[in-house]
């Protein structure tokens, strides 16, 4: 259960008087996620999302994560709209924690899409980066190739056993790839964590694309490259042919991709596969067991590598 920081009926009530949404009826903690404690939360005036952002989220850009929202969703892209408070403010504190109330969307995330659904989800995030480019703001990417260096060696002291292979093999991997993302991609805002269970679906329509807490500005093709990773590959780590073929048909769809994009894709695709390996195996080697939340496994991620490696060759 993704419930990092507890909040109290109490809480939730005395942080409701900040909103034009009503009185609470009812709170629930959202089991799912790994990032930041999520709450359902049920007011007189409708149902909405609670999210306490901890310590990996950045506070600093939480503003660019919130209102490239907020933008997403004025331009009709199925995006929950974050509620602002009566000072007009996205963000309040609640338990020392950044806190924001956001719209509920209806729905549910697909466990076993068909290829029908690969290309729908293609084709949306294509239609997130073209309702994105003219957002204002900019964000540096939070766990961009420079992190990807720090949390290799925050975890080399003490990765031992599967995690020090683990390890190892994403520093091979390191340096074969050096600094993947290169200055003559098109870049704008990217969602950056386009997994299936950050796409709802509600009668067989798209209904919402949440959690953009690492939503930044970066190449528009290596969102494309995370998106493939997350919903072309088994469980296992091994690459479904069919599924990576109807998402990115879905996508250039909508937005084809230029001659550099397409050259540069298994690359991104490769460092896709490492960012991801690198988090899920840093959570695992400092896993807190006292938190309600399970790490996930960095090895399926680790195993995408060799496909993408095939593809560069």
């Amino acid at each position: 259960m993704a419930v990092f920081t507890p909040v109290t009926e109490n809480q939730a009530r005395t942080h409701l008087t900040a909103y034009d949404i009503g009185n609470l009826v009812a709170l629930h903690p959202i089991a799912e996620g790994v990032e930041n404690t999520n709450y359902r939360l049920e007011t007189t005036g409708g149902r909405f999302v609670l999210t306490l952002f901890e310590g990996r989220s950045d506070a600093a850009g939480l503003p660019f994560c919130l209102g490239l929202t907020e933008h997403l969703a004025d331009r009709g892209f199925p995006a929950p709209r974050p509620i602002r408070d009566r000072a007009d403010a996205w963000l309040g504190l609640l338990n020392d924690r950044p806190a924001a109330i956001i719209e509920w969307r209806p729905g549910d995330w697909l466990r076993d899409p068909t290829p029908d659904q690969h290309h729908t989800a293609g084709a949306l995030l294509a239609r997130l980066h073209r309702d994105a480019a003219d957002f204002p703001r900019d964000r540096a990417n939070p766990i961009g190739p420079r992190q990807w260096r720090a949390l290799a060696d925050r975890c080399a002291p003490t990765a031992t056993g599967e995690n020090g292979a683990i390890l190892d093999a994403v520093e091979t991997a390191l340096a074969d790839l050096g600094d993947p993302l290169t200055a003559d991609l098109p870049r704008g805002p990217i969602h950056a964590d386009f997994f299936p269970d950050n796409v709802l679906f509600d009668a067989g329509c798209p209904s919402g694309v949440i959690d953009p807490y690492f939503a930044c500005t970066d190449a528009l093709v290596y969102d494309l490259a995370i998106a493939l990773s997350a919903w072309g590959f088994d469980a296992d780590g091994r690459a479904m042919p069919q599924a990576l073929t109807a998402f990115r048909t879905g996508y250039e769809t909508v937005r084809p991709l230029t001659a550099a994009e397409a050259e540069a894709l298994p690359r991104l695709g490769r460092a896709a596969a490492l960012r991801f390996t690198l988090t899920r195996l840093h959570d695992r080697v400092f896993h807190d067991p006292t938190k309600l939340v399970t790490p996930k496994d960095p090895r399926a991620f680790l195993r995408r590598l060799d496909h993408w490696s095939l593809q560069a060759a």
